[in-house]
């Protein structure tokens, strides 16, 4: 069986107890019977919390069955989980220090991070993209001249946003967020004009206003990316099942299952349709999984 628990970890006790003993992840779960997992608190629909403040998502619930391909493959009669919060700023840290076995949300894998922490094979496709009020003119990237646009802190959208601004001469004002949440209360409370971010967070984001008819996704994507989950570098023997797992489920048609559950049905808490069919790259990643970062 597997046995649920949420941990708030502080990171620098968390730092300075990894740098005094490496950690030897497989053989510390396989010794404690449990794993540190890393979740997100308001990535919709990917790993968020629900009206019961309970973790749910579309990366979550794939874990989940991974934690049941790595409890099979230590012999483990039960695994408990240890559900640690992490945020954009601290999410990569917290895998490194040994805080987090797993970090399984909505982690875009590049080959800049890639050289920080190992991921896994790719769960997700998608593409940066701006939301915007109905009414607000704003169709693409160039319609942001003299407006105010949001991005969640640490993220890649951060940067591409920053490298379009000064290719166009400093022509918007960016505005910075601690998470996704508080960029769509900037845009909700009219304070930003535009939020820019990953096309299923944005989404996600809308899936949990008050009034998502009035807000619109638009715009070319500017850079299209994948999603993995994090592990320490090193962790050969943990990658290996984890890619195992994940490669199953894709294969199988559970991923996809997965996908229509939280991409094709209401979903908590309001109980909103994403409605957004996979897109055939997506597709394409579930029949031929694979690790390759995409800049």
């Amino acid at each position: 069986m597997l046995r649920l628990s949420t941990v708030l970890v502080p990171l620098l006790l968390c730092a300075g107890l990894a740098a005094a003993q490496p950690v030897d992840t497989l053989k510390r779960i396989a010794d404690t019977g449990t794993i540190n997992l890393g979740h997100r608190e308001s990535s919709v629909p990917f790993s968020y919390y629900d009206e019961r403040r309970q973790v749910v998502g579309y990366s979550h619930e794939l874990m989940l069955q991974v934690l049941d391909a790595i409890k099979r493959e230590l012999k483990l009669p039960a695994l408990t989980i240890r559900l640690v919060p992490v945020t954009p700023q601290n999410r990569m840290a917290l895998v490194q220090n040994g805080a987090v076995d797993i970090e399984c949300a909505s982690t875009t894998h590049n080959r800049e991070r890639a050289r920080q922490v190992a991921f896994s094979v790719s769960i997700f496709r998608i593409g940066t993209r701006l939301m915007t009020a109905r009414d607000s003119g704003i169709r693409d990237f160039p319609d942001l001249a003299g407006r105010r646009v949001v991005v969640t802190a640490a993220t890649t959208s951060e940067r591409l946003l920053r490298l379009f601004n000064e290719s166009i001469g400093h022509k918007f004002t960016i505005v910075v967020a601690r998470d996704h949440g508080e960029s769509f209360a900037l845009l909700e409370a009219g304070r930003v004009d535009a939020f820019m971010m990953d096309d299923a967070l944005l989404y996600g984001e809308r899936a949990k206003s008050a009034h998502p008819w009035r807000w619109v996704v638009v715009g070319s994507p500017m850079s299209s990316e994948v999603y993995g989950c994090m592990m320490r570098s090193g962790d050969r023997e943990l990658k290996r099942i984890v890619d195992a797992a994940l490669a199953g489920l894709m294969r199988s048609g559970e991923a996809m299952r997965l996908y229509g559950k939280w991409f094709q049905q209401p979903i908590p808490p309001r109980g909103l349709n994403l409605d957004w069919p996979p897109s055939p790259d997506l597709i394409e990643l579930f029949r031929h999984p694979n690790d390759d970062p995409v800049d």
